[in-house]
Parts: C-alpha cells; sequence; structure tokens
C-alpha cells in the first residue's frame, strides 16, 4: 500500500467512558435476569412436596386414626392423630417444607414415647391434602388442625402445645399469635424467608425479589405463651444465629435448648438432649397455675445454654 494513502487516518475506537457505560448496563441486565429467575423459581424452592403416602404410623407400631378436615377457605386437608396414654399434651406439630406427613413418623414417635398426643398434618398440596400450596394457605391449614383438636377432639387450647419444625415454625408461630396455646416450641426455624435468603444469597436483591414473608420473628413478638426455641449448632440449613434472634425476640417465660447435629437429623442423634429438654419444658408447663405463674424452683433457665 503506498504510505501516502495512510497519511491521517486514525484507527477508531469506542471512548471510554462508553466501554463502562456497556458494560455497567450488561452487568445491570444479568443482575436484573437472575433476579427473575429467582423470583419465577421460588414456589418450587420453598415448596417441595410429594404426593405419595406410603406407610402410616402402623409401620411404627403407633396407635392413630386417621384426622380428616377442611380449612376454612373449604381446602380438604390430611393428618394423623396419634395418641398416647395418659397426655398431659397434645403437640400440634407442623413440619417444614419438604415431603409429606409420613415423614412426621420420627417426631410423632419422640412425642409418643414423651407421653404426649400428636397431631401432624399435611399443608395444601403436601400428601392426601387437595390443593396447591401458598404462604396464607399454610396458616389457614394450621389454624384448621389447631380447631379440629379443639373443636373435634375435644382438647382445651391451654393443653396444646403448637411445635413448628423448620418452615414449619413460622406457620407454628402464626398460630400462637392467633390463639392462647399451652406453649410454642420452635424447632430449627429462621427468622424470616428474607432472613434465610440473604444469609446464604448475599449478592442477590433477596429482599426486594422476595415473594414470601414467613415473618417468624414477628409472629414470636406477638405471642403470648411460654416459648421452647431448640436448634442445632452444627446447623448448616439455618444456621443457630437464626435460633438465637427467635429466642431474644420472644418473651418470657422462654428456654433455649441446644443440640447437635444437622438440621434433620440432630434431633435423632441427639434423642436424649432433645428429650430431656422437653421433659424440662413440659413439668415447668404442667406446673404453672391457671393464671400463668409458677414456681421459682419449676421455673426454666432462660439463658442460652445446653442441657
Amino acid at each position: 500500500m503506498d504510505r501516502r494513502l495512510t497519511v491521517g487516518i486514525r484507527r477508531w475506537s469506542p471512548p471510554v467512558g462508553s466501554v463502562l457505560l456497556y458494560l455497567g448496563l450488561a452487568a445491570v441486565l444479568a443482575y436484573a435476569a437472575m433476579g427473575l429467575v429467582l423470583f419465577v423459581m421460588q414456589p418450587r424452592l420453598v415448596y417441595r412436596p410429594t404426593r405419595d403416602v406410603a406407610f402410616t404410623p402402623a409401620q411404627r407400631d403407633l396407635p392413630y386414626e386417621d384426622a380428616v378436615f377442611r380449612s376454612c377457605d373449604g381446602v380438604k386437608l390430611a393428618g394423623w392423630y396419634v395418641p398416647a396414654e395418659g397426655a398431659r399434651f397434645t403437640v400440634l406439630f407442623c413440619h417444614g417444607n419438604a415431603g409429606n406427613v409420613m415423614h412426621t413418623m420420627d417426631a410423632a414417635s419422640q412425642f409418643h414415647e414423651m407421653g404426649l398426643n400428636c397431631l401432624v398434618f399435611d399443608y395444601r398440596g403436601y400428601g392426601d391434602s387437595e390443593g396447591t400450596p401458598t404462604e396464607v394457605g399454610t396458616y389457614l391449614d394450621a389454624r384448621a388442625a389447631f380447631d379440629w383438636l379443639t373443636q373435634t377432639k375435644g382438647v382445651p387450647a391451654e393443653r396444646i402445645i403448637v411445635c413448628g419444625r423448620s418452615l414449619g415454625g413460622a406457620i407454628a408461630a402464626r398460630v400462637a399469635a392467633e390463639v392462647q396455646p399451652a406453649a410454642l416450641a420452635l424447632e430449627g426455624a429462621f427468622t424470616s424467608y428474607a432472613d434465610i435468603g440473604a444469609h446464604f444469597y448475599p449478592y442477590m436483591p433477596v429482599r426486594l425479589f422476595a415473594r414470601y414473608r414467613y415473618n417468624t420473628r414477628e409472629f414470636v413478638r406477638q405471642v403470648r405463651c411460654p416459648v421452647l426455641v431448640v436448634h442445632s449448632r452444627d446447623d448448616q440449613v439455618v444456621p443457630a444465629v437464626f435460633g438465637d434472634r427467635l429466642f431474644q425476640a420472644a418473651a418470657e417465660p422462654k428456654q433455649f435448648a441446644e443440640i447437635a447435629g444437622g438440621h434433620t437429623d440432630g434431633f435423632l442423634s441427639s434423642a436424649d438432649q432433645y428429650k430431656e429438654a422437653w421433659a424440662q419444658w413440659l413439668d415447668f408447663l404442667a406446673n404453672r397455675d391457671p393464671d400463668g405463674e409458677t414456681s421459682s424452683s419449676s421455673r426454666p433457665k432462660t439463658t442460652r445454654g445446653s442441657f
């Protein structure tokens, strides 16, 4: 090429500011796309029901009767009532986000061994319960289960312990805030849906895109019954800090029981400590007078610790 033809010709390049602008826009779009995916996928992440109920309490040598009832919006729900001879209290057990009622048999067995009646049930969309799970629906379903105990079984509200594990903790706390049960027990529960999401995905706008609330801590602040918090320091699914915060939010009287083991198996691997915590708590509840007072000798610890 003739060198004279290249004189005065400059190679074009975009301004640095434009490049940064394009990169920034691309990053924003990618971030928004991730947020959109997170928003759309939330129902599948939050609710992981299974329909097949392959066995009953009979396979665990537990006495039981089918519990079938309807929520106030007409959804047919199913569960099992497992009685215990001479029971002082009845546990309404709200399970976590996965599986169905057949996966609550370990809990039902432990409560039965403690001499407690127990109602385990499925939220709408789980097991044999009709419908599709929603946040409001889970609250209505748990309240319907509570009403079944009081109205069909004739159990006084002051003899019902509402217990929730993991996601079920938020559902149980909501029920306890609406009624006046004997006590509320929270096992491996989180403070809120947004809190647990932000903990594991700090780089995502979880609070902005959250489709659910499940604000356990707010419900606990409204509760006016004794509260038992059970949490494992080894829990990697719902870290123990969430149990600490729920304990702090609860009013007196309250008790924190620390166990060991994973999120789903700690109650089994620490069975002795778990049952001892419940035994102490049940003794405290049984010794309360009608005005809700108890002697100082039977009052539970109010500091965090392990049994």
